[in-house]
């Protein structure tokens, strides 16, 4: 049983709920079918060289792993509340059926195909639960979006925060439930980890994010370990803790645990840190109303491109993260910026076994030549730099709020699609200035294209994959893309610029004046699947739509590594 999978029956051991009463279809996949469907995640074995570590550092990080397998046990009861009971029947059903449905179960963390529009695969399931299990069973989003309207302001900002559940209290009404009342059990166990590691480690700020994040686990203020890891600089990189509001599918209020583990790849992290010391220009520069540009960003922008270890909980569960900008606190992002984290070798696999075989079947033999690495891996960079420029913090009918709170679920969809756009329109900008070379200019759009049929074939129900089709749309519409008459895609490289800082300024100012009606009906007229690209993706269905990772690594070290001995009931 991989570590993987005991993390996950640890959730189900830990907290047990009945399943939900059936709605799903009336047929389901076979044990063949769903090894096929499965199939469509690559096996990748990720290791990372971790013997230039002292001794010291290589215990602390096996703690730190240790602690991140728990984000697994939280996130399945984030999910859904049927899943821990769910997953107690799959390991004990050893059939070849139950196998089948234990590793779709183990990959997607739950019974739903997330490449299927989010489809339960076995009988005895709800669809997708909409809100998650952040909210009342029973109650709907209108009656919880009053009761908060119904609050003081500072209950509503605790309503709608980031790290508390909502439940109905003795007397029937709603109530908010701190993430460390709701998941108690295991984040003192988690916090207990974080202290062992740093108690091990001898980096300074490794040990002051440790302990912070240790501390916040419980007592639910997460503001000053966000600011320590901030600050970390050190060889490991943790991101470990209630972060992405995907899974609150009715308002994207609340954050789900995920767990990323790295080690810092210093070359590569100092090559890419110059463009941190361009965004405040970027910003100065953005096709926008002047008015909605920040004239001052936070301090800090720090970069670090690491080589993944192990993920958990949201952070490994279908599609794989390529790379992430945190913190999501907008707080902390006014004054201090955010940290965007290149995930390298995870990059590298899934653009040798997904994106150069989606560019073969997808891109005219000419454009085939343009689909690039470097490109690729520098506009995931952008991308997550775009996310903290541009409007954040606004004023709705003379009320401050954030995009995020304004725009509600279409803030989701809306922010990727802008990220990516703006990611461009940043590089087209920095090759016009000098800052890199205008060699790229050729490989660019080309390889962002190629990442686009790579991205739709994620879903349009999940926000990059919408996102990217909302872009891929625009870009046909504008003349910016063209379709062969083979079925291939190509750039029209004239027509692209233009076309990027129109759908840049378009989102950034939907953003901008929290405009949620205008958001909703660009994602549902653009974020859709056309027929010309639904020929495409019908070609692609034997090339693997992602990677599944193996941590071979963080294995290995938590096997290798001992626990020290702690007081009875401190460690499970």
């Amino acid at each position: 049983m991989n570590r993987t999978l005991l993390s996950l029956f640890g959730a189900a051991l830990l907290s047990g709920s009945a399943v939900a009463a059936e709605k799903a279809p009336a047929s389901f996949p076979d044990a063949a079918e769903l090894q096929k469907l499965t199939a469509r995640f690559a096996p990748v074995e990720l290791r990372v060289d971790v013997k230039a570590l002292p001794a010291n550092e290589r215990q602390a990080l096996a703690r730190i792993v240790e602690a991140s397998q728990i984000m697994d046990a939280l996130f399945l009861r984030q999910r859904w509340a049927g899943s821990p009971s769910l997953l107690l029947e799959l390991v004990q059903d050893e059939t070849p059926l139950g196998r089948a449905r234990l590793h779709a179960f183990v990959t997607d963390k739950g019974p739903w195909l997330s490449l299927d529009e989010g489809r339960p695969f076995m009988p005895g399931v709800p669809e997708h639960p909409e809100a998650g299990n952040f909210y009342p069973a029973g109650a709907t989003k209108e009656q919880v979006e009053a009761w908060v309207k119904s609050l003081p302001e500072a209950q509503q900002k605790e309503a709608t925060g980031f790290y508390t559940t909502i439940r109905r209290g003795t007397d029937g009404k709603f109530i908010a439930v701190p993430y460390s009342v709701e998941y108690q059990g295991e984040l003192a166990e988690a916090a207990a980890l974080f202290r062992e590691a740093a108690a091990l480690t001898a980096q300074p700020t490794l040990k002051a994010f440790l302990t912070a994040r240790a501390d916040a686990f419980l007592s639910n203020d997460y503001y000053a370990s966000e600011v320590a890891w901030m600050k970390l600089d050190a060889s490991i990189e943790p991101t470990v803790g209630p972060y992405e509001v995907y899974e609150d599918g009715w308002f994207n209020y609340k954050a789900a645990f995920e767990a990323f583990v790295g080690l810092r790849d210093d070359a590569e992290t100092t090559k890419l840190a110059k463009f941190s010391d361009h965004l405040q220009d970027l910003e100065n520069h953005l096709p926008i109303d002047a008015k909605l540009r920040n004239p001052k960003l936070g301090a800090l922008a720090p970069i670090r491109v690491v080589n993944s270890l192990f993920s958990s909980g949201d952070a490994n569960r279908g599609v794989q993260t390529a790379a992430y900008n945190l913190p999501n606190d907008e707080r902390v992002t006014e004054a201090m910026g955010s940290k965007r984290v290149m995930l390298k070798n995870v990059q590298e696999a899934k653009f040798e076994r997904v994106l150069l075989p989606i560019a073969k079947v997808a891109l005219s033999a000419q454009d085939q030549k343009d689909v690039a690495f470097d490109a690729f891996f520098t506009h995931i960079l952008m991308h997550e730099l775009m996310h903290g420029l541009g409007p954040h913090n606004i004023t709705v009918g003379g009320k401050a709020t954030t995009v995020r709170q304004a725009l509600q679920v279409a803030s989701s969809a809306l922010e990727e699609a802008k990220a990516d756009i703006s990611g461009l329109w940043a590089l087209q900008r920095l090759m016009d200035t000098g800052v890199i070379d205008k060699a790229m200019g050729r490989t660019m759009y080309t390889t962002f294209l190629a990442s686009a049929f790579r991205s739709i074939r994620f879903g349009t129900d999940e926000a990059h994959g919408k996102g990217v089709a909302l872009q891929l749309n625009h870009f046909l519409d504008t003349g910016a893309v063209r379709v062969n008459a083979d079925g291939t895609f190509s750039v029209v490289p004239a027509k692209m610029k233009q076309s990027v800082a129109s759908l840049t300024k378009q989102l950034m100012e939907i953003q901008g004046k929290g405009d949620r009606k205008a958001a909703e009906a660009l994602l549902a007229k653009m974020g859709v699947v056309r027929p010309p690209v639904a020929k495409v993706l019908e070609r692609l269905k034997d090339v693997p739509v992602d990677i599944a990772p193996h941590y071979v690594t963080a294995e290995e070290l938590v096997r290798e590594s001992p626990a020290p001995a702690t007081e009875p009931g401190v460690r499970k």
